[in-house]
């Protein structure tokens, strides 16, 4: 168990990507602290944990607002004592259009999530970790971050921004032994796409790509496979690997030894 007795907050961890982090975490031996906006769907996952003898605590919180992230670390905290891993799942799509077309209110939001809300979640826990020099945080990265999405702007730009943090607070942490990567975890056929399929047309070249996952699983990465990788960045096997963006699907990580870790 590469985690046993690590203490890990995992956002966005009431279904999607972020459950299925959470459980691998668990299976590994962490304790964990699920957050999510949505306490009926950690509920069921704290349920799932628990079953398999693991321990999970449910915060309900939101993390694009600056108090619930003090309060959600501050919990964690007086339940755990420290925090080991940070892993920020929570994400929205956001507005479904051309930009110009797109509400700009529901725009913001979704930068208040996906960015802001990695942010705080970052800033809060390392406050914490700076002092205890040790400590591991993994962001969560999606399309539009290596290249440009049209007609999901708002989630591209903010997910390429979480990847500039990542690489910022990578440098920064280098002299207290915290390491900070990001995953882009590929295609997974989550509630998510529910969203692009309900904007049709208006999701663009998108609509198509996601009807045939959903039809046939064509071109399709599973939840299990991001987990995966977070157990790994989040352990040892990781060694100081720090400012990166990994592709679950594509990097080839579970072969990486010492030697490629360090060039």
């Amino acid at each position: 168990m590469e985690l046993s007795q690590k203490i890990a907050i995992v956002t966005g961890a009431g279904r999607g990507i972020g459950e299925a982090v959470a459980l691998a975490l668990a299976k590994e031996g962490a304790k964990l602290a699920i957050v999510s906006r949505t306490r009926a769907e950690l509920e069921k996952v704290a349920s799932k944990i628990s079953a398999m003898g693991g321990q999970a605590e449910i915060i309900v919180a939101d993390v694009s607002k600056t108090e619930d992230v003090q309060k959600l670390i501050q919990h964690t905290l007086k339940t755990y004592g420290h925090i080991d891993i940070l892993i920020n799942a929570a994400g929205v799509y956001g507005p479904i259009g051309l930009t110009w077309e797109t509400d700009a209110q529901q725009w913001i939001e979704a930068i208040q999530v996906n960015l802001i809300g990695t942010f705080l979640c970052c800033r809060e826990t390392l406050k914490h970790m700076v002092a205890r020099r040790q400590g591991k945080i993994i962001n969560f990265s999606g399309g539009g971050a290596t290249s440009p999405l049209p007609r999901f702007s708002a989630y591209g730009v903010s997910k390429t921004a979480v990847v500039r943090l990542t690489e910022t607070l990578a440098e920064e942490l280098r002299p207290f032994s915290i390491q900070v990567n990001s995953i882009a975890p590929g295609a997974v056929d989550t509630r998510l796409q529910d969203q692009v399929l309900a904007a049709g047309e208006r999701a663009g070249d998108l609509y198509a790509r996601i009807r045939k996952l959903r039809e046939t699983g064509e071109g399709g990465v599973p939840r299990e496979l991001a987990a995966d990788l977070a157990v790994f960045l989040a352990s040892s096997r990781a060694g100081n690997l720090t400012g990166k963006l990994i592709s679950a699907p594509h990097d080839g990580w579970q072969m990486w030894d010492q030697r490629r870790l360090e060039e």
